[in-house]
């Protein structure tokens, strides 16, 4: 299988994990190794300058860290649309790409256009993810800058679904529970 780096993973109803449910997960790397993302849509009640201050000068006033996934919950992942992509430390879709593990001054980076924090992030072994894409547990889609940088997570996974239609819209109109249905 060919990388899906900068592409989405979009749980599937068949995914019933509850750390993954209805998430919609970008594809950071993928390779014989394994494989590495952030979700997208799932957002904590904390504060960037609350839980990474010297993090908090790239972002808005009050934005929100990110559940990026289950793996290391104590990391922090960001990534940023950047002006001049030469400055991240691995591009992913469009401009988007990660913030260098370490940065002596905020000038290096250049113009971050946004900046998106995330807590942890999701990880998959050697063939994992690839026997979930066999077992329909998620839908691969292509991804774009507007969803790392969403202004309504909650309505992510359903809007990227839509935008895809046929069949995928069909399943966007699916209730959280469709035993309720």
């Amino acid at each position: 299988m060919s990388s899906l780096r900068g592409h989405l993973l979009v749980a599937g109803p068949a995914l019933d994990d509850p750390n993954f449910r209805r998430t919609v997960v970008l594809v950071g790397e993928h390779g014989d190794e394994g494989a590495m993302g952030v979700v997208l849509n799932r957002v904590s009640d904390v504060r960037v300058e609350d839980a990474v201050p010297p993090i908090a000068i790239l972002t808005a006033p009050d934005e929100l860290v990110y559940l990026g996934g289950p793996v290391q919950p104590q990391a922090v992942v960001v990534l940023a649309d950047f002006a001049d992509p030469s400055q991240a430390e691995m591009m992913v879709v469009d401009n988007v790409g990660f913030l260098p593990g370490e940065v002596d001054a905020v000038d290096e980076l250049g113009e971050l256009r946004s900046v998106r924090v995330f807590a942890g992030y999701a990880g998959w072994g050697p063939g994992q993810l690839e026997g979930e894409l066999a077992e329909g547990a998620w839908v691969i889609l292509p991804a774009r800058a507007s969803d790392v940088f969403t202004s309504d997570p909650d309505r992510l996974w359903k809007d990227v679904l839509r935008r895809e239609g046929g069949a995928y819209r069909a399943l966007a109109m699916l209730p959280d529970d469709p035993r309720v249905n």
